[in-house]
């Protein structure tokens, strides 16, 4: 019976996927029931640990207040120290923030994302935000339902374009649970998460954003994240004051991220077991509530005192300083939490201290401080998180006031232009800037992160010695095709690179200078890049950046060969068209179909095969495939230790083939079987 059904649902699931549109509609909507589930299912848990820790399923400011000192400090240190359990030693992309992680899955690894995330993000950034560690809910969301969304579509073997589209569809159906706003989710995953407006992308994420929705209102009702006063432009010689609203939420951005990342150093700086960081991070922030309690958690009702106008101008300003100082010190002491609550909290604080000084100056003639206030969240989220788009249509989609718009995106886009001056990187990119991942630029440098300098290298290098005569060295540059030759002393340790542009001035009168000028006069002692053999061409790529002649390839000091910049080039045009069209090719294949013969290729086939037995262990060079079977290998999809699919990956030879290993091969048909079989006799 169990077969039977299995066979129905795979007969079905393959004529289903046969039509595009509809299948990714389908498909997103389940994630976007499972997002806005999974958003439900994890402010309920927040609430146990509410309960567990402060005995209220949500706490408030007058609670806060009312709890002793002794216990409002070792609460959020046990909640510390529990948050880095789970994140050190079951899933290590569950630390921080979360959406620099996912950003990270969408541009580097095609969407892929390992399905534990989903739990030990839920765990960890729970039992961190109810202790009351000073993050946002809406990060680990994001994160939870890509993970959800990655999942799924690894799980229905989807191929990678359209995986990273069903990452966007969780990321989409987080944000719309959460604030209730479709809209500003759906445009938070294209904006951020993707950076693709495309049609194709943004129809299934609109779907999924509009499910969660659905799913929020059910179980929380139709009701707006925040308490939001009535607005009103009271003239327009107001929009000048919130330029200045502008202005000041872009400094106020500006140091929070700086002191965010500054912070994380510091405590990354300390060698010590990563939980006990985590305590001591949770404690300082228990001190820092002792006279602040609204730096607790995601701090909304805070953010509703000060919409309402209910905060003198000082406390705000107090308050952004604080909750920058929490922030920072609960996700870099190890914690898990979003920085999108966090933001909106500080443009609250900062946008009312604006609009109170303001109002009293001219109140006549301007609107309340709470009016600031909300104006000020879009300013710095745009801000942080340089998506300006997404932040106006979120304040506008919980005020529902057109009136808002003009000093939404006065303020928003003056934010977000002071920031992206001083700022390269996002609050996001940021963290991915620092790990060497580009994602607005050379993604597809990663093509080349396989290859290794020495498989692309060229050991014959043009060499001198530092007591070379000039006219010896000219001769050299003369013959040499290149650019650039190396000088060596006599163990051919690399001493300095001389460069057609250094020997130039001396080649209009030579004989001037022969007698006193040798290579060590002339070479480049330093600013030149080196390489060894174990990096890669990705490394390699990074570095010609900023030089254009051959880079040195040395080891233990020794000049062992040379990568010059056309080889690098060519191969990186080669392996970005081979994953152009493997991937293209194994879209066709996974649906469903076991081989997938190649136009106006006769008897030619693409088709995935499983690793034989006998290959496993053994290397791809030393199996000489492409001469034994006149096949050749696209792409090799790796399974981890876990079992979790892996990114694919370009074979190099000298992968050793691991059980679980799975083959893209372009070949005969004949020889495609006989390679399924692990038939090692040479055939022709």
């Amino acid at each position: 019976m169990t077969a039977s059904l299995y066979k129905y649902w795979r007969q079905g699931h393959a004529k289903l996927r046969d039509v595009e549109h509809v299948y990714m509609v389908l498909v997103a909507l389940v994630i976007g029931l499972g997002g806005g589930l999974a958003a439900v299912g994890f402010r309920k848990l927040i609430g146990l640990g509410n309960t567990i820790g402060w005995f209220e399923s949500e706490y408030t400011l007058d609670l806060l207040r009312a709890i002793p000192f002794w216990w409002k400090i070792p609460v959020p240190a046990i909640g510390g120290l529990l948050c880095a359990l789970i994140v050190y030693y079951f899933a290590r992309e569950a630390k921080g923030h979360g959406v620099p992680e996912v950003m990270e899955a969408v541009a580097l690894r095609n969407g892929r994302i390992r399905p534990r995330v989903v739990l030990a993000k839920m765990l960890a950034s729970a039992i961190s935000i109810a202790s009351g560690g000073s993050v946002g809910r809406e990060g680990p969301i994001v994160q939870i339902g890509s993970a959800l969304g990655s999942s799924i579509g690894q799980w229905l073997k989807i191929d990678e374009r359209r995986l990273r589209t069903l990452v966007g569809c969780g990321a989409a159906a987080g944000i719309a649970g959460t604030f209730n706003a479709p809209v500003a989710g759906a445009l938070f995953a294209v904006e951020i998460i993707l950076a693709d407006f495309g049609v194709m992308q943004f129809s299934p994420i609109v779907i999924s954003s509009v499910a969660a929705t659905v799913v929020g209102h059910h179980f929380f009702g139709d009701v707006p994240a925040f308490m939001v006063p009535q607005y009103d432009l009271v003239h327009y010689n107001e929009l000048f004051g919130y330029a200045v609203l502008g202005i000041f939420a872009g400094v106020a951005a500006l140091a929070f991220v700086r002191i965010l990342y500054f912070t994380e150093d510091l405590f990354d700086a300390v060698k010590v077991w990563p939980p006990l960081k985590a305590v001591v991070g949770g404690a300082i922030i228990g001190v820092i509530a002792l006279w602040y309690p609204q730096v607790f958690g995601v701090g909304y009702e805070a953010i509703d005192e000060a919409l309402a106008g209910k905060m003198v101008w000082h406390l705000l300003l107090i308050l952004v300083a604080a909750k920058i100082v929490a922030v920072s010190i609960t996700i870099g002491s190890g914690g898990s939490g979003g920085i999108f609550a966090p933001s909106l909290f500080i443009g609250a604080m900062a946008g009312g201290a604006v609009g109170t000084v303001i109002h009293s100056i001219w109140p006549e003639s301007t609107a309340g401080p709470g009016a600031y206030a909300l104006v000020g969240m879009a300013a710095v989220v745009g801000a942080t998180t340089h998506a300006p788009i997404t932040a106006i249509v979120i304040i506008f989609e919980l005020t529902a006031d057109y009136k808002i718009m003009l000093p939404l995106m006065i303020s928003t886009i003056i934010a977000t232009l002071l920031a992206t001056r001083f700022q390269k990187g996002s609050i996001y990119t940021i963290k991915l800037l620092r790990r060497g991942v580009d994602i607005h630029k050379g993604q597809d440098v990663s093509v080349l992160k396989h290859l290794l300098v020495r498989d692309g290298m060229r050991s014959e290098t043009v060499t001198v010695r530092p007591g070379a005569g000039l006219m010896d060295v000219i001769a050299t540059l003369i013959e040499h095709p290149g650019t650039s030759i190396f000088v060596v002393d006599e163990h051919h340790r690399l001493r300095g690179v001389i460069t057609a542009s250094q020997g130039r001035p001396v080649l209009t009168d030579p004989t001037s200078f022969a007698a006193f000028i040798i290579a060590q006069d002339m070479m480049q002692e330093s600013g030149f890049p080196t390489v060894s053999p174990r990096d890669t061409l990705a490394d390699v790529m990074k570095r010609l950046a900023h030089y254009r002649g051959e880079v040195p390839v040395v080891e233990n000091g020794r000049l062992v060969g040379a990568i010059w910049p056309e080889d690098v080039i060519q191969r990186y045009n080669a392996e970005l068209f081979k994953r152009d069209m493997a991937s293209g090719m194994a879209s066709a294949v996974s649906q469903g179909r076991r081989a997938e013969p190649i136009p106006a290729m006769e008897n030619t086939s693409l088709t995935e095969i499983s690793v034989p037995a006998r290959f496993v262990g053994q290397s791809l060079g030393s199996l000489n495939i492409r001469n034994r079977y006149e096949a050749t290998i696209l792409l090799i999809k790796q399974k981890s230790g876990a079992g979790e699919e892996l990114v694919n990956a370009v074979p190099s030879a000298n992968y050793v083939f691991q059980a679980g290993d799975v083959m893209l091969v372009m070949g005969p048909d004949h020889q495609l079987r006989r390679l399924e079989r692990g038939d090692m006799e040479i055939t022709g």
